[in-house]
């Protein structure tokens, strides 16, 4: 076998290197590989515990603003007493995980969802970042005046330490942008998630929609060493040339407002996309719930099981298998939070 070109003598510079990476090889080969983990509310577990996942859905948003925002705007007893019948009932779809979508000044509260997932039994996983959709509406004054750098620092944190003076740990970034060309302070939102990834390994969920965003932001990510499979285009929209193009970067694309107004174009996306081989790319959810603050009983809530009831049986009679449907709702999102820095 032609290995080295030149004399493989032992005194052959190229041979003792040859040699030193074997070795480096076999041991690599050896050495067990820790198992790639997500970070839940109730600490970390291994990807592949994550099972049957939803990896965009809400427990509780407020909309007051984030300069009013108070978690003395709900009673968590009250909070679980809604949400938790709903949480069961997906539990006993055969769901397991469920990724709690809603950043800091919005209404996250990792106490809540610490109590809902020991009452439920389903593992929630909850987020560090700063949303800076809705034009900035839901931005902390500090937002506005520190560098990419100091946000990163706070975001870094609360992964190293835990959020608001628990050890409850965030499992991943949430940030958001509007559906134009990234602003100024929504490109620092970005650089900051791309400093928090690299120092983290956390993946970054950004809010977007249009594929323009989803590409400018990809842009950012890359120039700053991060590669885009870290990188998941939530509310991905657009036309099937713009599915292609961005996906074709390496991000996820997240489906993830399937409703009964939607599941038609969904199964068809779908169908699109595992016929361009991009199955492994996409990511489903309902952007589904809420508990609101200031609404009688916590307003209407929607719940968590229409892609088990309605949309997975379209899918079945469109002729996917059961190989598909794995790949979709448990192997994508195992692959796509798994803790881990992604380097371009």
């Amino acid at each position: 076998m032609e290995v080295l070109a030149g004399d493989l003598t032992p005194s052959n510079p190229g041979r003792r290197q040859f040699l030193k990476s074997a070795a480096a090889a076999t041991i690599s080969c050896l050495i067990p590989h820790p198992p790639r983990m997500i970070q839940t509310v109730k600490g970390p577990v291994a990807a592949s515990q994550l099972g049957t996942t939803l990896i965009h859905e809400h427990v509780l948003v407020d909309f007051a603003g984030a300069d009013k925002i108070n978690p003395d705007r709900w009673n968590i007893d009250e909070v679980v007493r809604k949400v938790l019948p709903y949480l069961t009932e997906l539990r006993h779809r055969g769901y397991n995980t469920l990724f709690e979508c809603t950043p800091a000044y919005l209404g996250r509260d990792v106490r809540l969802l610490q109590k809902l997932s020991e009452q439920s039994g389903i593992q929630l996983v909850t987020n560090t970042g700063y949303y800076g959709a809705s034009d900035n509406k839901y931005l902390p004054r500090h937002a506005f005046t520190e560098s990419s750098g100091q946000l990163a620092a706070r975001w870094i944190r609360e992964f190293e330490y835990g959020i608001d003076n628990t050890t409850i740990k965030p499992g991943f970034i949430k940030t958001g942008v509007n559906p134009g060309r990234l602003s100024e302070i929504h490109r620092k939102l970005i650089t900051a998630a791309a400093m928090t990834h690299l120092k983290t390994g956390l993946t970054i969920c950004s809010h977007t929609g249009p594929a323009l965003p989803a590409g400018e932001q990809i842009e950012i990510l890359e120039k700053n060493g991060v590669a885009a499979s870290a990188f998941v285009w939530v509310h991905a929209s657009g036309t099937d040339d713009d599915f292609l193009k961005t996906g074709k970067r390496g991000c996820w694309i997240s489906l993830d407002g399937i409703s009964e107004q939607t599941i038609r174009e969904d199964v068809r996306r779908i169908a699109f996309l595992k016929e361009k081989n991009m199955l492994g790319q996409v990511l489903l959810s309902h952007d589904a719930g809420w508990y609101k603050p200031g609404e009688p009983e916590g307003g209407t809530f929607r719940g968590y099981t229409f892609i088990a009831d309605k949309l997975v049986p379209l899918l079945r009679a469109e002729k996917f298998s059961d190989s598909d449907i794995t790949r979709l709702l448990v192997k994508n999102p195992a692959e796509a939070f798994s803790i881990r820095i992604r380097k371009v």
